[in-house]
Parts: structure tokens; C-alpha cells; sequence
């Protein structure tokens, strides 16, 4: 009797291990539609909202899926800033800063990620998959529009994935990141603490697991903190709000401790996820722009 009593606890205790690690491997790999927030993006209509010139496009990835973006041209501009957003964004998350950095003579394009938007079966991969959309997007900038100078800014997911695009592809000359994570697995196993009380460990490495094959990927390039050293002598400038409860402030302080020079850090006091041009609009703006007007 006792030995069935523990056989019991045994299976129940290993199924519920690896039902609460498939769980939330599902978590991490199936987004749900959500709308557009203005106190999150600010801009929820299309770049005619803000008096901006733009082109509906498109362009396919390594992988056969379709990209939508805006492109808004600059006439005789030489230089172009890619906009890259977060895991449960879309491309209103950078719209913020388009009209500054058109008014300094930049072309901008923003674009969507891959996310079920576009077809249900697409899952999210912390960046693995996504590095092809912004290569795609590098490609639609080079070989269609014809610029050499490109930019760009990356925003939480879209910040880790720019990171490690960047230290691949010379083609992008500067980066700005806001709220991005130093290291996927790490930020994944702090919400699941936040969340739903669940523990780093044993739970994480078989969701690491679950997430690799379901999403059939490798972990380990999906780790910035990784690859943020090579983007030098590129410059990149980090910026990370000290109150982000998403990813948190010590991701920021990883990824400038990891990167070589030239680099810049804002560690914007009082700071939420990926708002601080909500905390603070004319730095937001102007040290941006003064960024790229440095190093583009």
C-alpha cells in the first residue's frame, strides 16, 4: 500500500512538473491579438496621423513569411533608421521617435514582426526566428531603397534581437536599445517568478527544453549579453528605465557591462518598459537623435 502511495505522489508530482513546464513553454511561444494601447505606443493610427508621408510595404523572409511595414521616405536622405518592436507590440511601438528622426533627415521604416497578426500558426521565439525578419527588413532597405547607412532602434524583444543582428550584420552602422534583456531564459524565469509564483528551478530547464523544440530553436542565440561585444567598434546606446517591471533594470546594466566602446547608457529614473519617451519626450528625442546625428 505504501509503495503504490508513493508510486502515486511520483507520477502525479512528474506530471505536474511537466505540465506546468509545457504550460509555460505555450506562454512563451503562442501571443495573443492585442490592440493597440496609446498609453503604451502613444500613436495608434497609421504614420498620416502625425502628418507623415508614408508607403504601405512588404517583403518576405529567409523562411517564406511576409513582413508588413511603413516605410516614410525622406527626399535625398542618405541614411535610414529601422524601427524593431517588442514581443507583444507591433510596429505603433516605435512611432514615438519617427517624427523626430524624420525631421532630421532620416527615412524610416517600421515594421511587424512575425506574430500570429499575420498567420496563427507563427509563434514568438525571444528573437531566434526574428533575427530573419530584421535581416529581411535590412534587405528591403539595401536592395529596393538603396541605403548603405542604416540605424536602428530595437525595443524589449526587438532590442535583444536587434543586438544580435547587429553583432552578425555590418550593414547596421548604429543601434539604440531600450528595455532590452540581457539574456532570454533569465528574463523568462523572472516573469514566471512574478507571475505565477513559479520557481527558477527545476522548472526552467525543461520549459528551456520544451521551448527549443516546440519552437525549434537554440536558446543560446537568443542571449544578447552574448553578442553585444562584437558589435564594436559600432557604437550602441542603452537606454532602460530603473522602475521596469518587465524586464528588469539589471538586464540594461548586463548589456552596457558586456559591450565594448563606443557606447552610452540612460538609466532613466523612475523608468517604465520601454516608455521613456513617456517619462522624459525632449531626451527621449533629442539624445537619440543626437546619437545617430554623431555616429550615422
Amino acid at each position: 500500500m505504501i509503495k503504490k502511495i508513493i508510486i502515486s505522489i511520483i507520477v502525479l508530482t512528474t506530471l505536474a512538473y511537466v505540465g506546468s513546464a509545457w504550460f509555460f513553454s505555450s506562454k512563451i511561444l503562442h501571443l495573443g491579438l492585442t490592440e493597440c494601447s496609446v498609453e503604451h505606443f502613444v500613436f495608434c493610427g497609421d504614420p498620416s496621423t502625425q502628418d507623415i508621408p508614408f508607403e504601405d510595404v512588404s517583403f518576405k523572409t529567409i523562411d517564406d513569411f511576409t513582413i508588413p511595414a511603413w516605410f516614410m521616405p525622406v527626399e535625398n536622405a542618405k541614411q535610414a533608421i529601422l524601427l524593431v518592436h517588442g514581443r507583444t507590440a507591433n510596429r505603433h511601438e516605435g512611432m514615438r521617435y519617427a517624427k523626430s528622426l524624420i525631421d532630421a533627415g532620416y527615412s524610416v521604416l517600421a515594421i511587424d514582426l512575425r506574430h500570429p497578426r499575420q498567420d496563427p500558426n507563427i509563434l514568438s521565439t525571444m528573437g531566434y526566428h526574428e533575427q530573419k525578419d530584421v535581416i529581411a527588413a535590412l534587405d528591403y532597405l539595401t536592395s529596393v531603397k538603396g541605403f548603405d547607412s542604416i540605424g536602428v532602434i530595437g525595443f524589449s524583444m526587438g532590442a535583444a534581437t536587434s543586438i544580435i543582428v547587429m553583432a552578425k550584420d555590418p550593414r547596421i552602422k548604429v543601434g539604440v536599445f531600450s528595455g532590452g534583456y540581457a539574456n532570454s531564459m533569465d528574463v523568462l524565469a523572472e516573469q514566471a517568478a512574478i507571475i505565477y509564483g513559479l520557481p527558477r528551478y527545476p522548472l526552467m530547464p525543461l520549459v528551456e527544453l520544451l521551448f527549443q523544440w516546440r519552437g525549434d530553436l537554440n536558446t543560446d542565440e537568443t542571449h544578447p549579453e552574448n553578442y553585444i561585444a562584437d558589435i564594436s567598434p559600432r557604437p550602441i546606446y542603452i537606454m532602460h528605465g530603473t522602475a521596469d517591471t518587465t524586464v528588469d533594470f539589471h538586464h540594461g546594466e548586463r548589456l552596457f557591462a558586456a559591450a565594448k566602446q563606443p557606447k552610452q547608457f540612460w538609466q532613466a529614473q523612475g523608468g517604465a518598459h520601454t516608455r521613456l519617451w513617456q517619462l522624459d519626450k525632449e531626451k527621449a528625442e533629442t539624445s537619440v537623435v543626437a546619437f545617430f546625428k554623431q555616429y550615422l
